[in-house]
């Protein structure tokens, strides 16, 4: 759970660095119970800064890693790709 300062676009694309914005960052796991919202803001510390980076370790921490996406289409049901993203369509006038 993420609570930003700054509202909604200040919270949420509120790149590091930016001045004046802080968030409140909380885990909770399977089992855990719910706290009512008053508790938590009480209870969980506020930091300085951009949730990014907070939010870029855990991924880090959890992630496998990286690695190469799956191929475009399905040749082998029949669906090959016909071109890369984002396709040609947004280049029609």
């Amino acid at each position: 759970m993420v609570l930003t300062s700054g509202g909604h676009n200040g919270g949420i694309v509120n790149e590091p660095g930016h001045p004046h914005r802080s968030y409140q960052l909380s885990v909770c796991h399977e089992g855990d119970r719910c706290i009512d919202r008053q508790t938590w803001k009480e209870q969980t510390p506020a930091a300085q800064g951009s949730w990014w980076p907070a939010w870029q370790q855990r991924l880090e921490a959890h992630s496998l890693g990286r690695e190469a996406p799956p191929p475009l289409g399905a040749p082998d049901k029949g669906y090959e790709s016909l071109c890369d993203s984002p396709g040609t369509y947004v280049l029609m006038q």
